[in-house]
This record gives structure tokens, C-alpha cells and sequence, in this order.
């Protein structure tokens, strides 16, 4: 694939780069190397391959939610500097 299939251009503007005319035409060759690999890639028989996200597959590593004692009211407001009606008092930060 060569740059005149794509415009280099359009690219760089939409990523927000100012480049050269030589970092153009560089980057353009890169570009059409890129996508002819892609192209290349699409020949490539998957036909027997299952679709996946990852390589390996993932369980969750998270624990399941369980009911566990926790802080009372009292034992989490023991150290504020402030507190009000079983609330802590913060700083306003918006006016």
C-alpha cells in the first residue's frame, strides 16, 4: 500500500502534529509498510481459531462480596478534625 491510498495529512492533523515535508513522506512509507503488513494479515487462515480477547484466559481475581465486620460510625470519625450528626466536615471547595 502506498501513500496515496491514505493521506498523511488528514492523520497528522487529526493527532495533532505539525510535521515536516520529510517527516511526511517518512512517515508516510511507514505508514503504507504498516498497512500493507495488516493486508497481510487478513490472508491468514482463522477460520479454526476462536475469537478472544486476551491470549491467556482471565478469571477474576476479585474476592466475592461478602458481609465482613467493619468500622462502626464512631471508630471511623474517632480521629476527624471535624464531624457533625455522624458526618465528617470538609473544607468548601466550590463556590
Amino acid at each position: 500500500m502506498n501513500t496515496d491510498e491514505f493521506d498523511v495529512k488528514h492523520i497528522a492533523h487529526l493527532a495533532r502534529l505539525s510535521l515536516s515535508p520529510e517527516e511526511e513522506q517518512t512517515l508516510g512509507g511507514q505508514m503504507g509498510n504498516i498497512l500493507g503488513y495488516i493486508e497481510k494479515l487478513k490472508e491468514v487462515d482463522v477460520s479454526g481459531v476462536d475469537p478472544t480477547a486476551h491470549a491467556f484466559p482471565l478469571v477474576n481475581v476479585a474476592r466475592p462480596d461478602e458481609i465482613r465486620p467493619s468500622l462502626s460510625n464512631e471508630e471511623a470519625l474517632r480521629n476527624a478534625p471535624a464531624r457533625a450528626n455522624g458526618l465528617f466536615i470538609v473544607p468548601r471547595i466550590v463556590e
